[in-house]
């Protein structure tokens, strides 16, 4: 055989081999994951006027308190909850959320296994803000509230819901958006990138972060980790919760 023939066959092997690699198909990227922990829909917001608020609550293993809320959202961290109102029960476990209405009193017993430590975002009219939320024994850490009332709700129905998202690893910020309602975001784990008016800050887990009507903004994960949060949202009914760029006039 000579030397013309050999790399001729060469080259036709090589090709061969190469063909199955080209045609792979490469991995997909991991999708951003979204769960809705708990929701309900709301006759109407304005009324009087209504500021976010969370707070963190931990009860002694066994232990057991009772909640008198303007309307909330429980998110449980550790340990396990029994939640009872008007005689239905629901334990809550780590990542499980449950809504509570305006006017119910909700008995909240811990778990024997340890304390009950859990998230409760809030939507508090004004003259609610500095009332206590839960009785001994629990102890109960503000974290955050609104200056401010939150603006630009109008008449109507609303969705008020609890998500938990997540971000994967080295994700480049998302387009710029803003909320039609309001949001407050907790960083449950990893680090985000959060762009308002071109400036990035990094949002570090344990974070609370304000997104009120009208603010345009981006987040991203360029972390070599997950980025969890949850997001406590209101939006008007039939309205996707996050719009495109900036409002319009008519918004």
């Amino acid at each position: 055989m000579d030397r013309r023939t050999l790399v001729a066959r060469f080259v036709v092997c090589a090709a061969a081999l190469a063909a199955p690699v080209a045609g792979q198909t490469p991995p997909a990227v991991p999708a951003t994951t979204r769960t809705v922990v708990a929701s309900t829909k709301l006759p109407t917001v304005v009324d009087v006027p209504v500021h976010f608020k969370a707070v963190s609550v931990t009860i002694p293993s066994g232990a057991s308190s009772r909640i008198s809320s303007t309307i909330g959202i429980l998110y449980q961290l550790s340990g396990s909850t029994e939640v009872s109102i008007g005689g239905e029960v629901k334990t809550l476990n780590p990542g499980e959320g449950l809504f509570i209405g305006s006017g119910d009193k909700a008995t909240l017993q811990a778990g024997d296994g340890g304390p009950s430590t859990f998230l409760h975002f809030l939507l508090t009219p004004t003259s609610d803000l500095d009332k206590p939320l839960a009785a001994p024994p629990a102890v109960v850490q503000e974290l955050y509230r609104t200056e401010a009332p939150l603006p630009a709700l109008k008449s109507g129905r609303y969705d008020l819901n609890l998500t938990r998202v997540t971000f994967p690893p080295q994700m480049t910020s998302n387009a710029p958006h803003h909320r039609s309602g309001a949001a407050l975001y907790y960083i449950i784990s990893g680090t985000g990138a959060n762009t308002v008016e071109g400036k990035l800050e990094a949002k570090a887990s344990g974070s609370l972060i304000y997104e009120p009507f009208g603010l345009v903004h981006q987040w991203g994960n360029p972390g070599a980790e997950p980025l969890t949060f949850l997001a406590f949202n209101i939006n008007p009914e039939g309205v996707a919760a996050v719009l495109p760029g900036a409002p319009t006039k008519n918004q």
